[in-house]
């Protein structure tokens, strides 16, 4: 898909379009020559990824707004929008092996295509393609641990490294077994995260065992990690996690 954006339809054709798919914007000018080489070089490129990626051209001495709000200073400058917001972006007229490379590292690849359809199959097919994908481990370790897989659950969630949320999860499948810790889990399941994370902090301190004392660490952070930084409940759970571990 090829357009020409303008002032008045930027945020259509760039930033709303970009929550469906990737959106390179082309900021040139009538006057500049590199514009006139590079131009054609995105738009042979786009073409060929069949509708994955979008082009978007923008005259900036008609559309002095747009330029002017992505501080553009030199041209041609190529800016890539995905969700709404700047991903990637270069400045000059780049040979042709260059930006087939900066495309190829937005357009989604199949594993995020089989994420985002979430099936059992999907996910374990995603995992074939891009080993430890977090994004695709923690779902497919849920639906194991639910119906009742939970080595292989447990197996699954090994292979990912550096993950708050496959740790936090693999971490509660070792606990759920714990009776005292029940009714924390079946809070944070009905999404009354305060009252659940405060019945796994408040069981620290009573742990002798290092290992478990590890794992209700573990639980607490990875729901942090899904919650985020700004959530107010994350915020207090950090404060009271750090009094009860240290």
């Amino acid at each position: 898909m090829i357009l020409d954006a303008t002032d008045a339809t930027f945020d259509r054709d760039v930033i709303e379009r970009s929550r469906e798919m990737p959106v390179i914007v082309d900021f040139w000018a009538a006057w500049c020559g590199p514009c006139r080489m590079l131009t054609p070089v995105l738009e042979k490129a786009v073409t060929a990824r069949d509708g994955k990626i979008a082009l978007a051209k923008v005259d900036t001495d008609a559309n002095p707004r747009v330029a002017a709000a992505y501080q553009i200073q030199s041209i041609p400058a190529v800016k890539a929008f995905r969700d709404g917001a700047v991903v990637a972006e270069f400045v000059g007229a780049q040979p042709p092996a260059q930006v087939e490379r900066f495309l190829d590292e937005l357009a989604p690849s199949e594993a995020d295509a089989l994420v985002e359809a979430g099936g059992e199959a999907d996910l374990r097919r995603a995992l074939e393609l891009e080993p430890g994908r977090a994004d695709a481990a923690v779902p497919l370790a849920r639906l194991l641990a639910e119906r009742g897989d939970r080595d292989e659950a447990l197996a699954v969630l090994a292979d990912v490294p550096g993950s708050f949320a496959a740790d936090g999860l693999a971490a509660r499948l070792r606990l759920e077994d714990d009776e005292t810790l029940r009714d924390a889990f079946a809070a944070l399941d009905a999404g009354d995260f305060e009252r659940g994370l405060d019945g796994l902090i408040a069981a620290i301190p009573a742990e002798s065992d290092a290992d478990r004392r590890d794992d209700l660490r573990r639980s607490v952070v990875g729901v942090l990690d899904e919650l985020g930084v700004e959530h107010p409940v994350a915020r207090e759970s950090r404060r009271k996690l750090a009094s009860a571990l240290y």
